[in-house]
């Protein structure tokens, strides 16, 4: 973890969010704590990563998502270098398909 990240604030920011219990509670909370191109960011480096994860390629993903090649790098850079984040999630999303 990057050391410059965990900080007070953040932690307490990272306890909040994990209170939330429903997609409803988390549109109402980030709509408040962020602006929508924030929130927009931060989604379409989600749906970039999901992209690149099912092996689609730089232009498939611009095209769909309107992301920038360096946004793409960047996020392809996390999910080949990065913590596993997004790969913790997807495979939390996985079993959730399956279960569900």
């Amino acid at each position: 973890m990057n050391k410059k990240l965990k900080t007070d604030a953040v932690s307490h920011l990272f306890d909040a969010i994990l209170k939330l219990q429903s997609p409803e509670e988390c549109y109402n909370f980030f709509e408040d704590l962020c602006t929508v191109n924030e929130l927009l960011s931060l989604s379409q480096r989600f749906e970039v990563a999901s992209m690149l994860r099912d092996h689609k390629t730089y232009l498939e993903i611009a095209e769909k998502t309107g992301a920038s090649t360096a946004t793409i790098s960047r996020v392809n850079r996390s999910l080949n270098y990065g913590t596993d984040g997004y790969e913790l999630i997807f495979e939390r999303l996985d079993e959730d398909h399956k279960q569900g």
